[in-house]
C-alpha cells in the first residue's frame, strides 16, 4: 500500500501537489512534530544572533519547503526532460562543458541537500544531455529507497551506492560521465574523517570525494541549487579544483566546505536541518580513542 500511495503521487497536477505538500507540512510540524527539537536546535547553533521568533519562523519555512521538496521528488518520476528544464535552469553549463574538456573527460560534481538536489540530476541531464551518476546512501525504508532508486535512474543514471561508488569510479575512469556525490552529512565514526569548522561549528566530513579525485586526476565542480519559488530552481557550477592535486592537505574539502556554507547561508529555509548534522563531538571521540589505545593499567 505504501509504495502505491508514494507513486501515486508522481501523477498529481502540480496545484494539488502543493496543496498535499500544505497539509503535509501542518502534519509534520504540528502533529507529527517531526524532529522538531533537532531542527531547533541545529538552527540555533548556527545563528545565535536570531531571536526565538525568528528562529521559530525559519524552522516553519524549512518544513514548508521539506514538504514541497519531497513530494517533488515523488513527482519526478512522471515529469518529462522537457518539464525539468523549464524548473531546472542551468544558468552555466559552459563551466561542465570547459571541465570535462567538451564532454570527454568525468568530472566530480559535489552538491548539497539544499533545494531540490533529486531534481538537480534530471535537469542537468536535461540540459547538458551526458551521462550522470549519482552516489547514494540507501535508506531504511525500502519502499521509499526503491523508488527514489527508480527516479535516479529513469534517465539512464547508473545511481551508486557509497559502499561500491570508489570500486566503480576506479574500476571504470577512462568511461565519460559526471559523477555527483551529495557531502554534506556526517560520517559515522569508523568512516575516515576530516574536521573542521563549519557553520560556526566543529564538524566532521567525508573524504571520499576527494580521495577519489586524487586517484583518478578528475576535476571537480560544485552544484549550487537556488529555489526561485515553488517548483522552479537554478543551478550554478562553481569550480572546486582541477588536477594536478597535492598529496597532503585537504584543499578539495575545504573548498567544497566554503561553497556549501555561503550556499546555507544564502538560502538557508532550503537546507536539510533535520540531519542529526552534529551528533558527534570531536574531544569526546579523541578522549575515547586516547583511552583505548593507552596500556591497560
Amino acid at each position: 500500500m505504501q509504495r502505491i500511495l508514494l507513486r501515486a503521487v508522481g501523477w498529481l497536477p502540480f496545484p494539488l501537489l502543493y496543496g498535499v505538500a500544505w497539509l503535509a507540512y501542518l502534519l509534520l510540524y504540528y502533529v507529527a512534530r517531526y524532529r522538531r527539537d533537532v531542527v531547533r536546535s541545529n538552527l540555533e547553533r548556527v545563528f545565535p544572533e536570531k531571536t526565538s521568533a525568528e528562529i521559530t519562523a525559519l524552522g516553519k519555512n524549512f518544513y514548508r519547503h521539506l514538504s514541497r521538496s519531497a513530494l517533488e521528488i515523488l513527482k519526478a518520476r512522471c515529469m518529462s526532460p522537457a518539464q525539468f528544464s523549464e524548473r531546472m535552469q542551468l544558468l552555466n553549463p559552459e563551466v561542465i562543458r570547459e571541465y570535462t574538456e567538451d564532454f570527454t573527460r568525468s568530472v566530480i560534481v559535489l552538491t548539497i541537500h539544499q533545494g531540490n538536489w533529486e531534481w538537480m540530476l534530471h535537469g542537468a541531464i536535461a540540459e547538458l544531455g551526458i551521462p550522470i551518476d549519482p552516489v547514494y546512501k540507501p535508506l531504511h525504508n525500502k519502499a521509499v529507497d526503491d523508488i527514489v532508486f527508480d527516479i535516479r535512474a529513469q534517465f539512464g543514471s547508473r545511481p551508486l551506492s557509497v559502499d561500491e561508488s570508489t570500486k566503480d569510479i576506479v574500476k571504470r575512469r577512462k568511461e565519460f560521465r559526471l559523477f555527483v556525490m551529495v557531502a554534506d552529512q556526517s560520517p559515522t565514526r569508523h568512516d575516515r574523517s576530516y574536521w573542521t569548522e563549519f557553520l560556526g561549528q566543529e564538524s566532521a566530513f567525508f573524504l571520499g570525494a576527494e580521495v577519489i579525485a586524487k586517484m583518478t586526476r578528475f576535476p571537480v565542480v560544485f552544484a549550487q541549487c537556488r529555489r526561485q519559488k515553488p517548483g522552479y530552481y537554478t543551478l550554478e557550477f562553481l569550480p572546486v579544483a582541477t588536477p594536478p592535486y597535492e598529496k597532503e592537505g585537504h584543499a578539495i574539502t575545504e573548498q567544497y566546505i566554503e561553497y556549501a556554507e555561503a550556499a546555507i547561508r544564502e538560502q538557508p529555509e532550503t537546507w536539510l536541518w533535520s540531519n542529526r548534522r552534529w551528533k558527534r563531538d570531536r574531544a569526546v571521540e579523541e578522549a575515547r580513542e586516547k583511552a583505548e589505545q593507552s596500556p591497560a593499567s
